[in-house]
C-alpha cells in the first residue's frame, strides 16, 4: 500500500513553496494564511522534517523543502495534465444554445449545419426564449439575445448588427399605395410584443412623430407579425437580415430602403465560469464569422438596390 502524505497539506505546501508566502498561497487556494500555515506544519510533522525556515519577517525553504517542492510541483503538474486529458475525452460533445424564436427559425437553423460540418461530433441543442439570461437557473451554454448594450453579468460578444426597417408585401407597393412615408397613415401598422423599436420611435426618427396608421395589428411574437406582413395585412418593423431572402424573391418589400433604419446588436452571452471552454469559444467564433458574412451580404445587397438607375426608382424589392 502506498504511503502518501495528506493531499491538502501537500497542495498547501506546494503553493507556499512557489510563492514563498503563506498569504499568497492562501489567496491562490482561497483559504486563510493561518490555514496554509497549519497544513504546512501538518506535512512537516508527517515527514518529521522542517520544510521552511520561519522568522517574524521572512520565510525561506530549507534544503529539504527545496528538493521536495521541486518533485511535488512536477508531480502535481503531471497529474493536472492527465486529469485534463481524461476529462476532455469524457466530456459530452454537446452545446446548449438559447435564442429568440424568430431568429432561430429564420437565421440560426438555416446556418447551423455549417458549424456541424466543422465539428461533426458535436450535438447542438437549440431552445427558444427571449427571457432574461440566467445561467444558474437554466441549462444552456450560450444565450443569444438582441440588445442595445451588452449584459453586465455575462461575457458578451457582439456578433451581428441588426438593421430594422419597415417591411410589407410587395403588392402594396406595386399597387402604388405606399410611395412615401406619409402614406403609412393609410396602412395597417403591425406591432409585436418583442419588438426592439416601436412605430412611434421610427416615425419620430423620420420626422413624423404625429403620424399614425389607419389601424394597428398586435401580435405576441415577431414570427406572427412577419407572417401577417407576408399575407399583405400591413407594414411591420423587422430586422432586415431576417427577410432578405423574401425581399430578393419578391415576396416582401422594404418600401423606404434604409431611410430611418434603427440598429441594435445581437450578442452571444456566456457565463464567466465557461471562459476556458474551448467548444463554447469555437461556437462563439463561428457566430462571429456568420454574423459578419450576413452583414456584408445585406450591405452589398442594400447598396445595389439603393443605387439610382435610369430605368427604375422603385423601392427595395421592386427594382
Amino acid at each position: 500500500m502506498r504511503k502518501l502524505p495528506p493531499l491538502n497539506a501537500l497542495k498547501a505546501f506546494e503553493a507556499a513553496a512557489r510563492h514563498i508566502s503563506f498569504t499568497k498561497a492562501g489567496e491562490e487556494l482561497n483559504v486563510t494564511h493561518g490555514a496554509i500555515s497549519r497544513q504546512v506544519s501538518l506535512l512537516e510533522d508527517w515527514l518529521s522534517t522542517a520544510l521552511f525556515h520561519r522568522s517574524a519577517s521572512t520565510l525561506a525553504l530549507t534544503q529539504a523543502g527545496r528538493s521536495y517542492a521541486a518533485e511535488v510541483t512536477s508531480l502535481l503538474d503531471r497529474l493536472s495534465v492527465v486529469t485534463s486529458q481524461v476529462t476532455e475525452q469524457a466530456a459530452p460533445s454537446t452545446i446548449n444554445v438559447s435564442a429568440p424564436p424568430t431568429f432561430t427559425m429564420r437565421w440560426l437553423i438555416p446556418r447551423i449545419s455549417g458549424f456541424q460540418r466543422k465539428r461533426p461530433g458535436v450535438e447542438v441543442r437549440l431552445t427558444t426564449s427571449i427571457a432574461p439570461v440566467h445561467f444558474q437557473e437554466n441549462h444552456y451554454d450560450v444565450a443569444i439575445r438582441g440588445a442595445l448594450e451588452p449584459l453586465s453579468h455575462c461575457d458578451c460578444v457582439a456578433f451581428m448588427t441588426e438593421t430594422i426597417v419597415p417591411v410589407c408585401h410587395a403588392d402594396i407597393v406595386a399597387a402604388g399605395r405606399l410611395r412615401t412615408v406619409e402614406d403609412l397613415s393609410r396602412q395597417t401598422l403591425i406591432r409585436y410584443a418583442t419588438e426592439p423599436y416601436g412605430w412611434p420611435v421610427w416615425l419620430d426618427a423620420v420626422g413624423l412623430s404625429g403620424l399614425s396608421g389607419a389601424s394597428t395589428l398586435h401580435f405576441e411574437q415577431m414570427y406572427f407579425a412577419l407572417q401577417a406582413a407576408a399575407e399583405g395585412l400591413g407594414v411591420v418593423l423587422v430586422p432586415l437580415f431576417l427577410v432578405a431572402d423574401d425581399i430578393a424573391a419578391g415576396r416582401l418589400c422594404a418600401p423606404f430602403g434604409l431611410h430611418g433604419a434603427m440598429e441594435r446588436r445581437y450578442y452571444a452571452n456566456t457565463s464567466p465560469a465557461s471562459a476556458h471552454n474551448l467548444l463554447i469559444a469555437e461556437f462563439r467564433d463561428w457566430l462571429i464569422e456568420e454574423g459578419r458574412s450576413t452583414e456584408r451580404s445585406i450591405m452589398a445587397w442594400a447598396h445595389e438596390s439603393l443605387t439610382p438607375s435610369k430605368d427604375s426608382d422603385l423601392p427595395i424589392g421592386q427594382g
